[in-house]
């Protein structure tokens, strides 16, 4: 009778597990379903101002979610670009208020899982070749392999969306987007056109 009641414990664990992760499951794909109204399929933006986030690693988009919930990023209003697209404009911070500690921990290791796909964008070849020389000299020792390594939890450059990054670092020239000494040092140093070569040079990445 005791090994009965045991073995009926167990299954009952076991249900209760499985109801548990098939309930976190289906919080996580409907979290992702919201993100990727804006940021596209599996997190692949189609869109010049809109970062893909797939493939960014887990703490940086968990990094990013957080400042963006404490409001210590820039929140322009954004329109939904695909799904339904007659839900009001929303904010990166509305989004992020709305996610526990869990969430961003969940959504970061899910997009991390999934492919960077570059985007398909034209660039100028001298340019790129101007901006690759630029990027070995101030950037490389933090976006190390062009910009495209994962591991350096410093976001992907390489391939990512050329509007979106001339936004960005545009807010990190104005002092909207915190950052620390060693990389002031190294924006402050761009010039305009070296900004230029360097957005050609990341877009030429596909």
């Amino acid at each position: 009778m005791e090994i009965v009641m045991k073995f009926n414990q167990v299954l009952f664990s076991l249900l209760l597990m499985s109801l548990f992760s098939a309930a976190n499951a289906g919080g996580i794909e409907a979290m992702m379903a919201d993100c990727n109204g804006c940021h596209g399929d599996k997190g692949v933006s189609q869109s010049n101002d809109v970062p893909t986030i797939a493939g960014i690693d887990a703490f940086g988009h968990a990094d990013a979610l957080f400042m963006f919930r404490d409001e210590e990023r820039p929140c322009t209003e954004s329109k939904y670009r695909q799904g339904d697209t007659s839900r009001p404009a929303t904010t990166m911070c509305a989004i992020a208020a709305e996610l526990s500690d869990d969430d961003i921990e969940a959504l970061g290791d899910a997009y991390s899982a999934l492919p960077f796909v570059p985007a398909a964008q034209k660039f100028d070849a001298a340019l790129a070749a101007a901006g690759a020389a630029v990027h070995e000299n101030l950037c490389e020792q933090c976006h190390s392999e062009g910009g495209s390594n994962v591991e350096d939890e410093a976001s992907i450059l390489a391939g990512q969306w050329a509007g979106y990054l001339e936004t960005e670092i545009a807010r990190y020239k104005a002092g909207e987007r915190p950052q620390d000494k060693k990389m002031k040092e190294k924006l402050d140093a761009l010039s305009a056109d070296d900004i230029k070569a360097l957005l050609h040079f990341y877009a030429s990445q596909q």
